[in-house]
């Protein structure tokens, strides 16, 4: 793609999408990539000063839902990755790609209460819930890194990828997929597959043994999306092929994998005793690869539990995490 296309593109995507700002206002570099007939969008953040120093890419895999990456409103903005990153940028260029069909930059009152990109129906477009599949983000991401490693500011010699929650089975996927990469990171994921993390959330929300059989409907509804795997309907979210793309279980492509691989989660988390039972069978079978990091008392994204089992907001781990995942590739 020559640059003046390049350049009439994003003005189209900026008028389509009434973007008022750009990625580079954040301190991003924005590159657009074509995949197949689809736009890529990604951005890039260096360390100020250090954009074409040679330094190894560090890719991260961001979790579900169709989420603008920066979402901002006057001076307030969300931060693209849910950590500082700072630290991670003093030796790596940190990667990450945007959704496919949602605008790379939204001002946050345009969204909704959950900061999702959605139609004027509330559904989420259908550009987007036709390729939110995992057999769809792993090649994409695939043909992401090949382009970026022909980049002059790129080492070549080192690979990171990482990703948490839904992001964290995109990349395992790659790392089972790409040669090139030399350090997986899966945080915050479920071994088991999605659906097992669906019924423990359930499951714990039942209070009888009559009237709350959350984890009944769950398992009903796994019934259901194994008669229709391959069905795209988005009428009630997720469609059918992508809870069970997301469903079958890394443990399987996991536990092939030569690379280091570090396991970061919280011991409070739906997926805790998964990732534990994948820390006792790797250590029964003799794995030396894998580093596992449990965050004890922490939910999901790492927040501790009040005394009512809610996240405590004020108290934020992000940081600590990413700064335990640069310690480990610094030691690995």
């Amino acid at each position: 793609m020559n640059k003046i296309v390049r350049i009439l593109l994003l003005l189209v995507v900026t008028s389509a999408f009434g973007q008022t700002k750009t990625p580079e206002e954040f301190g991003y570099r924005h590159i657009v990539l074509k995949y197949k007939s689809d736009n890529v969008d990604i951005l890039i953040k260096s360390k100020k000063g250090e954009e074409n120093v040679q330094k190894p890419l560090f890719f991260f895999c961001q979790g579900s839902l169709p989420q603008p990456l920066i979402k901002y409103h006057a001076d307030d903005v969300y931060g693209v990755f849910p950590f500082n990153a700072d630290s991670l940028s003093k030796k790596y260029h940190l990667i990450i790609v945007g959704k496919p069909y949602i605008p790379v930059v939204a001002d946050y009152k345009t969204l909704s209460p959950s900061f999702n990109y959605v139609d004027s129906s509330g559904k989420f477009p259908k550009g987007y819930s036709d390729r939110n599949l995992l057999s769809y983000y792993v090649p994409r991401n695939i043909a992401v890194l090949k382009y970026l490693q022909k980049q002059k500011w790129v080492t070549t010699t080192k690979l990171v990828v990482a990703g948490h929650s839904e992001g964290s089975t995109v990349a395992a996927k790659m790392a089972a997929n790409c040669k090139k990469i030399t350090h997986l990171i899966y945080a915050g994921g479920n071994p088991m597959g999605r659906i097992m993390s669906m019924i423990g959330q359930s499951r714990a929300a039942e209070t009888d043994t009559d009237s709350t059989k959350f984890g009944e409907e769950e398992i009903k509804y796994w019934e259901s999306v194994v008669k229709n795997k391959s069905d795209m309907d988005d009428s009630q979210g997720d469609t059918d092929k992508a809870t069970f793309e997301f469903s079958q279980p890394p443990l399987e492509y996991l536990g092939k994998l030569k690379i280091p691989v570090l396991v970061s989660y919280g011991t409070k988390d739906w997926s805790a005793p998964f990732n534990d039972f994948m820390r006792v069978n790797f250590i029964q079978q003799g794995k030396i690869n894998f580093t596992f990091q449990s965050y004890v008392g922490t939910e999901h994204n790492f927040f501790p539990l009040t005394a009512d089992s809610k996240p405590n907001y004020d108290i934020f781990n992000w940081d600590q995490v990413a700064n335990d995942w640069l310690k480990w590739l610094n030691e690995n």
